[in-house]
């Protein structure tokens, strides 16, 4: 998912959408019918650094498409704090856009409400074929064995970002590998009076992406092979326990960060107040807010030992938007054809260079214009290194009960009580009871 979303708080409304019969989306007038549509409604998720330059990213390329088929594209750019719940709103009432984006992470729990359109073989055909996406992105389009309930629109990963001035003036020379060499660099960092690593501990989802990656380099998984939550095994806590020590013990990131959950730690790495960035495909955020690319290097995010790869040398969740139809929409041909529009070759390069993401289509992913160092990080991740969120029906009730008690674990270090070892996993075991039976 995109890193600049506040926190999906409604996630736990899933478990009622999927409880209820699912009726789907679609305009409801002025649509025109599926053999001549004139109008199509589009949830887009808000990428860039404001709801309005998402605007202006996207609707010169609605007039392109308009001017190509005759339909029209009412957009919407909806913020990350509000997405899930309107789209599960929309699921159960029937009253929502032809297209919308998701997470790629909501994949599988939005699958099993039944009210997107499967993207099957004659689906996938319509549009140009299934084989012309890369294959991790396609991992995160919906349960495994199972039609994806999406289509690859925006790839990301999570990279180091470091201030490159900040970096000399500690007299280090070259971005840490392991997290104890960031914690070493912390400290002749803080020596100079600036702030170490920027987190966003107020976020329900950063969090969740976070611990789930220390999680996959301890050797663990947040559910068993069949799908049920085991949030209190001893690796998942002491892969969460080493995220917020970090905050706790090794005092690489500020207290003030607790509270952060709508890109103040962005803003204050653009701003030069802080030396690293934990974040997804970052450079349009930064660029937007000042930061130019110059003063800043980007690498890949640390791991325990060695370097990153497969196994517990996992470094990122393999990040993205996907692209979503639902499936009772009146306007299903048009919805199909601006779906194929929207992943074309020349949109893909368009749309992710705006947004510096990765294109999820593999002949638009090898253009020039991803090949930058920056670029090259990111794509290497995806390849090598980045692993799925869980494709299990319940996963959005897994990114909110847990990324709640991180939430909760950050705020109760700044407000200067311990974090132990037991009070981790009394935390996720009252967040594991939260999620619904299997």
């Amino acid at each position: 998912m995109r890193s600049i979303r506040a926190a999906a708080v409604g996630a736990v409304t899933m478990s009622l959408a999927l409880a209820a019969t699912a009726c789907g989306g679609g305009s409801s007038t002025g649509g025109g019918s599926n053999d001549s549509p004139k109008t199509l409604t589009y949830w887009a998720s808000n990428q860039g650094a404001s709801i309005e330059i998402d605007k202006k990213t996207l609707q010169p390329e609605l007039d392109k498409f308009q001017k190509q088929t005759g339909i029209k594209v009412k957009l919407e750019v909806v913020p990350w704090s509000d997405l899930l719940n309107r789209i599960l709103t929309a699921t159960t009432s029937g009253q929502g856009p032809d297209v919308l984006n998701i997470g790629n992470t909501w994949s599988a729990s939005l699958q099993a409400t039944g009210a997107l359109l499967p993207w099957d073989a004659k689906n996938f055909g319509k549009i140009g074929g299934k084989d012309r996406f890369v294959d991790s992105a396609l991992g995160s389009t919906g349960a495994v064995g199972k039609d994806p309930a999406a289509v690859p629109l925006y790839s990301m990963a999570y990279a180091l970002y470091y201030n490159k001035k900040i970096f000399a003036d500690a007299g280090i020379s070259q971005p840490p590998v392991t997290w104890d060499e960031l914690i070493a660099d912390g400290k002749k960092i803080s020596a100079k009076g600036k702030s170490v690593l920027g987190a966003e501990g107020g976020n329900v989802s950063e969090n969740i992406h976070h611990v789930f990656v220390f999680a996959k380099q301890h050797g663990a998984d947040f559910f068993t092979s069949d799908g049920k939550p085991d949030f209190t095994n001893d690796n998942i806590v002491a892969a969460v326990k080493q995220y917020v020590d970090l905050m706790a013990k090794d005092k690489v990131i500020p207290t003030g960060d607790a509270e952060y959950a709508q890109n103040q730690s962005v803003s204050d790495f653009a701003k030069g107040k802080q030396a690293m960035l934990l974040w997804q495909s970052a450079s349009a955020n930064l660029k937007s807010q000042g930061m130019s690319d110059s003063d800043y290097g980007i690498a890949p995010v640390p791991v325990q030992s060695g370097t990153p790869g497969t196994g517990t040398q996992v470094n990122s969740m393999v990040a993205g938007i996907n692209l979503a139809v639902f499936k009772n929409t009146k306007n299903l041909d048009g919805a199909t054809k601006f779906v194929k529009f929207m992943t074309s070759d020349d949109e893909q390069k368009i749309l992710n260079t705006a947004y510096s993401s990765i294109p999820p289509v593999k002949t638009a992913q090898e253009d020039a214009a991803f090949n930058t160092p920056a670029n090259s990080v990111l794509k290497n991740t995806l390849a090598t290194s980045a692993a799925a969120l869980p494709q299990v029906a319940s996963e959005s009730q897994f990114e909110t009960t847990v990324g709640t008690a991180v939430k909760n674990l950050f705020a109760a270090v700044a407000a200067g009580k311990a974090v132990t070892t037991d009070s981790v996993k009394a935390e996720l075991e009252k967040a594991q009871q939260q999620m619904p039976a299997a």
